[in-house]
């Protein structure tokens, strides 16, 4: 590391607010930025203030427009032609990340593109948080941690419910594939049983619940996921463990993305709270009465803290 061992830290318009609550965990002033448009629509970007040398961190989810990405790019190119001596790209939701296979003819791995992007641009390492799947970090030959939101939601639910217990409490997945977070989640909260929504897809963003395999009779679900999208998934879901005799039903979910039908669509569910991480901004028209956002900027402000001073991250890990 260089003689300036400062924490510089930036972010474009998609992460605004995140910035400024990591900025205060960090106990540093963020960079200079300017983030807008010339009249006809292209984003300018400029780093206002001396970066030479410096190890830079910049914030940015690149949820959908696609121009939350481009900023991103664009923002990292300029901190490498401001001779940065390493370029962090922070993404707290990484869009594009449920296109992560060929799952059909002549359709582009959208995932391994924007990998492409960033490390092409001149990013030296990505701090993302809750892949939608983990071998994303495989599409990357430079340094990937992708962080949980699981110590975020562990504390949430140790207040809501100061007394679990296996006898009342099952931790769900709402699909196969997020079994491992949901085992995960269960052993954090002490042993608590799991159980599995099995659901087929015949289609993008529509989801047909087939069966709810484990105990949820008499229980007080808690679903965790990580993406929220139409809502239809975790509605059918809730349905089915209602139907099952599951006593009230929690959502813990990393990202709300909310499009469409979605706040209509989760207001008449069977669900009593939903519960959602700050890693996507300006959604707030969006949310369902039933949602309650919290925010993350804690671990990832410790996250950014341990890799600038060279630190090991495993224990955001246990």
């Amino acid at each position: 590391m260089g003689k300036d061992e400062r924490i510089r830290i930036l972010s474009g318009s998609a992460s605004v607010q995140l910035l400024e609550k990591i900025s205060r965990y960090l106990g540093v002033e963020p960079v200079d930025t300017y983030v807008g448009r010339f009249s006809d629509g292209e984003i300018r970007v400029q780093i206002r203030e001396n970066i030479r040398g410096n190890n830079v961190y910049i914030i940015q989810s690149t949820n959908p427009p696609g121009d939350n990405i481009l900023e991103l790019l664009l923002l990292i190119d300029a901190a490498k032609r401001a001779s940065a001596k390493s370029i962090a790209a922070v993404i707290p939701y990484f869009g594009y990340a449920r296109q992560d296979r060929k799952d059909a003819p002549r359709v582009p791995i959208s995932a391994k593109v924007m990998a492409n992007l960033l490390q092409t641009v001149g990013a030296s390492r990505v701090l993302t948080v809750d892949l939608h799947a983990d071998q994303i970090q495989g599409f990357f030959d430079i340094p990937v941690d992708n962080l949980y939101a699981i110590p975020v939601f562990k504390e949430y639910v140790e207040k809501k419910f100061p007394d679990l217990n296996r006898d009342d409490f099952v931790i769900v997945s709402p699909d196969a594939g997020g079994t491992r977070r949901a085992r995960l989640f269960a052993r954090k909260l002490g042993d608590l049983p799991i159980a599995l929504i099995d659901k087929r897809r015949p289609r993008p963003n529509v989801a047909e619940v087939m069966n709810v395999i484990g105990d949820v009779k008499g229980k007080v679900a808690i679903i965790v996921d990580d993406i929220i999208d139409t809502g239809n998934s975790v509605r059918s879901a809730a349905m089915a463990l209602k139907e099952k005799g599951a006593t009230e039903i929690y959502v813990l979910i990393t990202h709300g993305i909310f499009s469409g039908r979605a706040k209509e669509i989760l207001d008449d569910s069977p669900i009593n709270e939903i519960v959602i991480t700050d890693t996507i901004e300006g959604n707030e028209d969006r949310l369902p009465s039933k949602a309650r956002k919290i925010s993350i900027a804690d671990l990832m402000g410790e996250a950014i803290r341990r890799i600038h001073y060279s630190e090991s991250l495993s224990v955001l890990f246990l």
